[in-house]
C-alpha cells in the first residue's frame, strides 16, 4: 500500500470522507490558472458553505504551479503534484489533529518519533501565542529543544484579508541515525513534511482580527517530497514516483541519468504534468492563452532537452512516456484512462509542430548570439514569431549561454502577449480566502443562464467546457462546432435576459449524484463531484451539479449582453459576456 492509500484509510478510520480530486483548472477562480493548492477547490466550504459529505474531510488533490517553472531540474522541484489533505470543518481543532498527524507519522509510517520536530506560532501582537499547539505537541513527548516557536513561518493568512490563523509545521530529520538533541530549522537535512492550518481568526481590511465563530483546520502534506523522504533518498527522482519513468528515458537515450540529470528531470517533471492538463476534463489544447500556453511551453522544453539527450525526435518517445504515466496514475484519475488517446494526440501533434521549427530555430539563435553579449527585442521577436521561440525558451537558451536578453524591448514588440509571458505562467492566488464578490456571484448564476439558453438555441448537445469569472465579465466555453450565427447569439441574449425578467427563484437541494443525474441536471465535470452533491435549480429552467454561491432571485443580475464569441479550440466555443445594471 502506498502513502496515498495509507492516508485516506487511515483517515477514513477517524471519520473522514473522502472526497475526489478536483480538476487541475478551478472552476470560477480566476485568480489562477490551475489548483494550486489542496485546499483551493475548498474554499467555499472553509467559509462557511456545508459540505455535502459532512465536517470531516480527506482527499488526495492534483495541484500544478509554474511560477517557478526555471527551477525544475533541480532536485525537488515539480510542475505537478499530489498534496494529501484533511479538513475539519467546524468539527475537531488542535489537540485532535495534531495527535493524529503524530499517530499516523508514528504508528502507520513508522517514524521513529526521535526523527521529528515541530515549529508553533509564537505570538505576535494582538494574535496570542499558541498555547495549545505546544502544550499538545509536550503531551506527546517532544521537547522543549525539539519545539521551536516562531512567527514569519507559522502563521497562515490567503491575501491580505479573511479567515487567518497559526499552523504547526512538522519536519523530518533526513540526515541519517545521528539526530541533533536541538531541532534547527535553518539545519536542511530537517524538512519539512506536513503543515496543519488551524483557522481561528478573521482579519480584515483594517488589519483588525477577531476569534472567528466556526474554526477549521486544514492540512496538507505532498505526496513527492514525504516520498523522497521515507525512501532515504535526497533527489525525488530517485523515488519509486519517478523511478520508472527515468529509467525508461534513460533506456530511451541510451544515456545513464547521472551526467544527465537535469534535462532527464525535466523531461519526466513535463510530460507528466502535460499528461494531466491534457488528460483533464478541462479539454486544454495547446495554444498561446492561459492555460493551453502553459501546455504548449511545457510540451516544448520536454522536446528541447530530448533533443539535447540525442534522442530521435522521430521516435514515438513522448508516447512511450505518456503510457507508462498514465498506466500509473490511472487507478486513481480514471479520466486519464478515458482520454488516454487525447492525451497521445495532444503530445504527438505539439511534437510534430514544434520539431519543424526547432532545428531551424536553433540554428538562428546560434547567429543571432554571434559575437553577442545581448539578444535585442527585435531578435527575441523574431525567434517567437518565425520559429515558434517562447521568450522563456530563448531566455533560458541565452542563461545557458551566459548571454542576456531584452526582455522589455520583446514586450514592447509583442504587446499583445504580454501577460503570457510575464505573468499567466505564474499562478497567483490572490483570491484567497476572502470569498467570492457580489458581482462574481451574478456572474456564477448567469453562465447556468448562458448554459441552459445554448441548449436551446443551438443544440441539446451543448455542454461546458469551463468558464472564468471575475468581477468585470464572465468567459463562458461550450462544445460546439460552428461558429454562432448573429441570429444564434441574438437568440440566445435574448432568453437569457427573458428568465432574468421572469424572476425566478433559485433553490439548491443535496441528494444522491446518480439521483441528480437521472432527475436531469447537468454536470461539467462529473468525476470532480463526491457521491452526495450539491444541485442548483433556476426556476424549471437550469438544473445543474454545483458548489455555488448564486443569487437567490434572477432579477439580481441585471442585464446579460454578449460582447464577443471565438474559438477557444477544437469543437470548442467561447462567449465573453456581462452583467449591466440599466
Amino acid at each position: 500500500m502506498n502513502l496515498k492509500d495509507k492516508y485516506i484509510e487511515f483517515f477514513v478510520s477517524k471519520g473522514h470522507k473522502q472526497i475526489p480530486s478536483a480538476p487541475v483548472v478551478p472552476e470560477n477562480d480566476p485568480s489562477v490558472l490551475f489548483n494550486t493548492a489542496g485546499m483551493q477547490p475548498l474554499i467555499p466550504y472553509l467559509v462557511g458553505q456545508v459540505h455535502p459529505y459532512g465536517s470531516r474531510l480527506v482527499d488526495y488533490q492534483k495541484c500544478i504551479r509554474t511560477n517557478d517553472l526555471e527551477s525544475v531540474g533541480d532536485t525537488t522541484h515539480h510542475t505537478f503534484f499530489e498534496m494529501l489533505g484533511n479538513w475539519s470543518l467546524g468539527d475537531y481543532f488542535k489537540n485532535e489533529s495534531i495527535e493524529w498527524s503524530f499517530e499516523f507519522l508514528t504508528k502507520v509510517l513508522n517514524i521513529p518519533s526521535n526523527k521529528l520536530a515541530v515549529t508553533v506560532y509564537e505570538g505576535e501582537g494582538n494574535i496570542p501565542f499558541d498555547e495549545t499547539s505546544y502544550n499538545k505537541w509536550k503531551s506527546l513527548g517532544f521537547s522543549d529543544e525539539k519545539i521551536v516557536k516562531t512567527v514569519e513561518d507559522n502563521f497562515w493568512i490567503a491575501g491580505e484579508c479573511g479567515p487567518c490563523g497559526p499552523d504547526t509545521e512538522i519536519f523530518y530529520f533526513k540526515g541519517g541515525d545521528d539526530v541533533p538533541e536541538k531541532f534547527d530549522p535553518e539545519d536542511d537535512r530537517w524538512v519539512e513534511i506536513w503543515n496543519n492550518v488551524f483557522m481561528e481568526f478573521y482579519k480584515d481590511k483594517d488589519g483588525n482580527v477577531t476569534p472567528l465563530p466556526k474554526q477549521n483546520v486544514d492540512t496538507g502534506m505532498g505526496v513527492e517530497r514525504t516520498t523522497a523522504v521515507l525512501e532515504g533518498v535526497n533527489d525525488n527522482y530517485k523515488s519509486s514516483i519517478w523511478s520508472d519513468v527515468i529509467d525508461l528515458i534513460s533506456k530511451i537515450s541510451g544515456l545513464s541519468y547521472e551526467g544527465n540529470e537535469k534535462s532527464m528531470r525535466i523531461i519526466a517533471d513535463h510530460l507528466r504534468t502535460a499528461v494531466f492538463i491534457s488528460g483533464d476534463y478541462s479539454s486544454i489544447k495547446p495554444s498561446n492563452t492561459d492555460q493551453g500556453y502553459i501546455l504548449r511551453r511545457l510540451i516544448r522544453r520536454a522536446i528541447r532537452h530530448a533533443k539535447a539527450l540525442g534522442i530521435d525526435e522521430f521516435s514515438d518517445w513522448e508516447q512511450q512516456i505518456a503510457k507508462i504515466i498514465i498506466d500509473k496514475y490511472k487507478i486513481y484519475y480514471k479520466e486519464l484512462d478515458e482520454n488516454e488517446m487525447v492525451i497521445l494526440d495532444v503530445l504527438r501533434d505539439e511534437k510534430s509542430k514544434f520539431s519543424k521549427t526547432l532545428v531551424k530555430g536553433l540554428r538562428e539563435f546560434e547567429k543571432v548570439i554571434n559575437n553577442n553579449d545581448r539578444i535585442d527585442g527585435e531578435s527575441a521577436f523574431h525567434l517567437y514569431d518565425t520559429y515558434g521561440f517562447p521568450i522563456e525558451l530563448t531566455i533560458e537558451l541565452a542563461n545557458e549561454q551566459g548571454i542576456s536578453v531584452d526582455e522589455e524591448g520583446f514586450l514592447k514588440r509583442f504587446k499583445e502577449h504580454q501577460e503570457l509571458s510575464r505573468s499567466a505562467s505564474v499562478g497567483k492566488f490572490k483570491g484567497g480566502l476572502a470569498g467570492d464578490s457580489e458581482t462574481e456571484i451574478k456572474y456564477h448564476t448567469a453562465t447556468h443562464l448562458l448554459n441552459a439558453a445554448l441548449k436551446q438555441v443551438v443544440n441539446k448537445d451543448v455542454h461546458q467546457k469551463g468558464s472564468n469569472i471575475t468581477s468585470e465579465r464572465m468567459r463562458f466555453d461550450f462544445s460546439c462546432d460552428h461558429k454562432l450565427s448573429e441570429d444564434e447569439k441574438k437568440q440566445t441574449e435574448d432568453l437569457v435576459n427573458k428568465w432574468i425578467n421572469e424572476g425566478l427563484d433559485v433553490s439548491v437541494e443535496e441528494m444522491p449524484k446518480e439521483e441528480a443525474l437521472k432527475s436531469g441536471a447537468e454536470c461539467m465535470f462529473i468525476e470532480k463531484y463526491p457521491d452526495i452533491v450539491t444541485v442548483y435549480s433556476i426556476g424549471n429552467v437550469s438544473k445543474e451539479l454545483c458548489g455555488g454561491p448564486h443569487v437567490s432571485n434572477t432579477r439580481e443580475l441585471g442585464v446579460f449582453k454578449i460582447i464577443k464569441e471565438e474559438s477557444s479550440s477544437t469543437g470548442v466555443r467561447r462567449i465573453k459576456a456581462v452583467l449591466n445594471n440599466e
